[in-house]
């Protein structure tokens, strides 16, 4: 009584630590979107059905003016009845405001013979194209050596999508015009611009500005200007600034590789983020004389190319670290790059991707994905004139959702507790059901069918404490080791009960001893499974491709590592099931002599405790490989994790509480149990009869 108090609180002890897996699981940091989407939200569906006329019909669209001191408008689509800003071009931006003048300063005039020159008045409703040219020969004209001239009248302007649009076009403008003979002067007011409208608070406003390419534009404008950019024969040459970093090195073919440290705060909240730029020695070795590299950090941008290209199908997936530019030598064409995830979430895959300049799109073709862990990535990257800005996305099979969860950890929960109470009753009855060899082994091989499970349900809750940061890259190795190859050894069991089967079959004259077959049986069970995971582990761990990006479980994108269970598993099960089909064949014939009958019944009961979990396991891990195809129904992630998750109790269920023999021996065994607790009681309330047979044995 006191092995089965003894169970009962252990199995409590791991309810509460199976349970309690879903509450620690890696809780999931903030997507990149998330910090500005109420924001955006509110700015989308803000009631403007006062400030439309007519009707609001889905679809139908309609503009309104600016508020006073802005010129430009704003779009309106209705939406369930609603008008909801959809565009704005309202600006408040001119000459006078970016130099903060009060007065009147020459703007840019065209001139009808195709030159240009300056008027000494303001022109009358200017574009914005003449206001930001007259601006540039402004800077030009003021502040030619650090263009700081109108540093004070950009950071003073409301961030508008319209005020936005027009920094990013001056932007632009100055890096066409502006930028020879680019000093750290220059490049630190350039910065400050470009800090202006990449500030986190105004991530939503700049998904209403009509030209859906002015992220990417300024992106390749910070670019230009910092390709001209000369620098010092300091060690370190840098612009900071909250939202983009530059730095800059003197390199050459003696130095011994070289590397840009960056980290920067992307979430409110939330601790930096790093980004690392290493230039390999390898390709240093190319330079024929000293030259310069210069890299670039920003912290939002990947947020903003997002909020400006929601439309596109190019862009499906989120970025999800620094978005990191290099400008290089010429001779020199790869780059090393390691990226700090945003995202931690053990779903959170990795894409290396470079910028196209050009198509203004991610291309997965520029980069290779080197290392994928939970907390990092590292890339390694082809640069060209048009590829020169990096990160990496989120991966498109991320699929998180709370059923799966639950479905876990309710399952894995029941799982566990089945195979302890499996193991007690095979504890309780063994010395009644063993009476042969065969039904010996059989029991054997379900005792270790239950341990195995067991264990590697423990494992699998151990890593499921492996988050994020926390979240060690060795020991996920160790903790993937022993679950498939105590996954595998559950399978390896269940090939020796089949081979069992096969034995009692076909071997007729000549029997093993029971240690030998104790011998081979536990060869077999933990021998097999030992051999395919250190050599799993040994071929894939030099390359970092043993375990997934997302889990501690094995590789499948980089290395198929996780062939090395998959094949295993379902070789086992087509062999289990073809010498379940032998034994209907075989039991159809008369049988071999009364003293095999006892024999012939337990193979029976073997086979058909074969038949149905086999099956079972074989659907089980056939519908865990539907999960790995791109874009699998939720229906085969559930399916999965149910069949997953109560192996533990179909065990129970069809290899001991569904045996006729192991039943009737529980019941017996039960009631021996009751009889000696009534013995025990009738001498407790009755001393006399302790003192009779102490009178009697003298």
């Amino acid at each position: 009584m006191k092995m089965v108090s003894a169970a009962i609180t252990f199995c409590c002890l791991l309810l509460f630590l199976a349970t309690e897996c879903y509450h620690q699981r890696p809780k999931l940091h903030p997507k990149v979107g998330d910090i500005t989407e109420s924001l955006k939200e509110k700015s989308k569906t803000r009631d403007f059905q006062g400030r439309c006329q007519g009707i609001c019909m889905n679809g139908s669209r309609c503009k309104e003016s600016c508020e006073k001191h802005f010129r430009g408008e704003i779009g309106f689509t209705c939406n369930n009845r609603r008008w909801q800003k959809s565009i704005e071009t309202c600006t408040s931006l001119t000459v006078q405001a970016l130099f903060q003048e009060t007065n009147a300063i020459s703007v840019y005039e065209p001139s009808l013979a195709g030159g240009s020159r300056f008027s000494s008045t303001v022109l009358i409703n200017p574009s914005n194209q003449e206001l930001i040219e007259s601006a540039t020969q402004g800077i030009r004209k003021k502040c030619p050596h650090d263009y700081a001239c109108v540093i004070n009248g950009v950071r003073s302007s409301e961030p508008t999508s319209g005020n936005i649009a027009f920094i990013v076009d001056l932007l632009k403008n100055i890096s066409m015009q502006l930028s020879a003979d680019v000093n750290w002067r220059k490049m630190q007011s350039f910065s400050t611009m470009a800090n202006h409208v990449l500030d986190r608070s105004v991530i939503s406003n700049w998904a209403f500005i009509p030209e859906r390419t002015t992220s990417s534009v300024l992106l390749q404008s910070v670019n230009s200007f910092a390709k001209n950019l000369t620098i010092s024969d300091e060690p370190e040459n840098t612009v900071v600034a909250p939202f983009i970093q530059t730095k800059g090195f003197r390199v050459s073919h003696n130095t011994q590789g070289k590397s840009f440290n960056f980290s920067m705060r992307v979430t409110d909240g939330e601790e930096n983020v790093q980004g690392i730029v290493f230039i390999p020695w390898k390709e240093l070795q190319k330079l024929p004389a000293s030259s310069q590299a210069i890299s670039i950090a920003f912290s939002t941008l990947g947020e903003i190319l997002e909020e400006t290209r929601l439309q596109n199908e190019n862009f499906p997936r989120q970025v999800n670290g620094l978005v990191l530019s290099v400008i290089l030598p010429e001779k020199l064409k790869q780059v090393l790059l390691t990226f700090e995830k945003i995202n931690k979430s053990r779903n959170a895959k990795a894409q290396c991707v470079g910028w196209h300049s050009q198509n203004r799109r991610w291309v997965e073709e520029a980069c290779e994905t080197t290392v994928d862990v939970m907390d990092k990535a590292m890339c390694r990257c082809n640069y060209t004139n048009f590829l020169m800005s990096f990160s990496i996305l989120m991966s498109p099979k991320t699929l998180a959702n709370k059923t799966l969860d639950y479905i876990t950890c309710i399952g894995l929960s029941i799982s566990i507790l089945s195979l302890i109470l499996c193991l007690i009753i095979e504890i309780t009855v063994w010395s009644q059901v063993t009476v042969t060899e065969i039904s010996y082994m059989r029991h054997v091989c379900i005792v270790n069918i239950a341990t195995s499970l067991l264990i590697a349900n423990v494992w699998f809750i151990i890593a499921s404490f492996f988050d994020g940061t926390a979240r060690s890259y060795n020991w996920c190795v160790v903790v993937t080791f022993f679950n498939h190859y105590f996954y595998l050894s559950l399978f390896f069991w269940m090939l020796i009960k089949a081979l069992l089967i096969l034995y009692g079959i076909l071997i007729v004259f000549r029997r093993m001893m029971k240690s030998a077959m104790m011998a081979t049986a536990f060869s077999v069970g933990y021998g097999c499974p030992l051999v395919i995971a250190a050599i799993t582990v040994a071929v894939t761990e030099p390359r970092k491709g043993y375990v997934r990006p997302q889990a501690c479980w094995l590789n499948w994108d980089n290395s198929k590592a996780l062939l090395a269970f998959v094949i295993p598993a379902l070789t086992i099960v087509a062999v289990n099931l073809i010498v379940v089909f032998v034994v209907a064949v075989n039991t159809r014939r008369p049988s071999i002599g009364s003293s095999k009958s006892q024999d012939m019944v337990t193979i029976i009961r073997i086979s058909k405790n074969v038949a149905i979990l086999t099956p079972l396991l074989g659907l089980t891990w056939g519908f865990g490989i539907a999960t790995l195809i791109d874009g699998s129904s939720l229906a085969f992630h559930i399916i999965f994790s149910l069949l997953n998750a109560f192996q533990g109790f179909f065990i129970l269920l069809f290899g001991t509480i569904l045996d006729q023999k192991t039943r009737e021996a529980l019941k017996v065994r039960m009631s021996s149990l009751k009889g000696s607790s009534r013995m025990e009681e009738n001498s407790t309330y009755n001393p006399n009869n302790g003192s009779k047979l102490v009178a009697r044995s003298r």
